[in-house]
C-alpha cells in the first residue's frame, strides 16, 4: 500500500470550475498532492503513466473517450491505482458498469467537497466509498429478484415507465425507435400477465423485478 500521507493525485475533468476547485482542495486542505490534472482522458493518457498516481478522480461525462471507457484502460495502465467516479449521472447501470470496469468509488457532483478527500483517504485502506444516493440505488439493483422473467432491456423500459416517461421519452433515452419500445411493452404485458402500465409497475415492484 502506498504511503497514504504522500498519496499522489491526478484529476480527469473536463469542467475547468471544477477541476480547478478540487485541485486546490486537496493540495490546501488534505496531506495528498495532486500531482496533474486533465480535461480529458485522450489528453491524460499519454502522460498518466509518467504521473504515476495513487487516486485518480475520473468524472464519467468526458469528451472523447468516456470515464466508463476509460476505466478499463486506466487500470490496465496502472492496475495498482484507485479510480474514484465524479459524475451527475447516477442511473444504475452507469453505476454498476463503473464498478464493473473496476472503479473503486463513485460519487455524484453535489457531493461536499470534504466527502472526496474522505473517500481517498476510504480507498487506499480498501473501502469502497460512495454517496448515499448511490449506494441506495446499488443495493436495489441487489435486492432485485434474478429469476425475472423481464430481459434487461425489458426491465430498463419498465423502470423508465415507472419514473413517468412515455415513449417517445424512453426511445430517445435508450436510442431505439418508439416501435421498438412498443415491442417490448407488449411483451413486457405478456410475461408479467398485465392489461396496463399501473399493472406491470405494480406486478414488478411486488415481485421485485424493478
Amino acid at each position: 500500500m502506498p504511503n497514504q500521507e504522500a498519496a499522489r493525485i491526478v484529476i480527469i475533468e473536463d469542467d475547468k470550475t471544477i477541476r480547478e476547485g478540487y485541485h486546490y482542495l486537496i493540495d490546501n486542505t488534505s496531506p495528498y498532492t495532486v500531482v496533474n490534472a486533465y480535461p480529458s482522458f485522450d489528453v491524460a493518457k499519454l502522460k498518466i503513466a509518467k504521473d504515476n498516481p495513487d487516486v485518480i478522480i475520473l468524472d464519467i461525462q468526458l469528451p472523447g473517450t468516456s470515464g466508463i471507457d476509460a476505466l478499463p484502460q486506466l487500470k490496465k495502465m496502472l492496475p495498482d491505482v484507485y479510480i474514484i467516479m465524479l459524475t451527475v449521472y447516477e442511473t444504475e447501470k452507469i453505476i454498476l458498469d463503473a464498478l464493473a470496469n473496476g472503479a473503486s468509488g463513485y460519487f455524484t457532483k453535489n457531493t461536499p467537497s470534504s466527502k472526496i478527500i474522505d473517500a481517498i483517504k476510504e480507498v487506499m485502506h480498501g473501502g469502497g466509498p460512495m454517496s448515499p444516493d448511490v449506494s441506495k440505488k446499488v443495493i436495489m439493483s441487489l435486492q432485485k429478484n434474478q429469476h425475472s422473467p423481464l430481459t434487461k432491456r425489458e426491465t430498463q423500459i419498465l423502470e423508465l415507465i415507472a419514473e413517468g416517461k412515455d415513449r417517445g421519452q424512453i426511445a430517445n433515452q435508450l436510442f431505439i425507435d418508439v416501435e421498438t419500445v412498443k415491442t417490448h411493452v407488449k411483451n413486457i404485458y405478456i410475461k408479467l400477465d398485465v392489461n396496463s402500465k399501473a399493472d406491470a409497475i405494480n406486478v414488478a415492484r411486488t415481485n421485485k423485478l424493478i
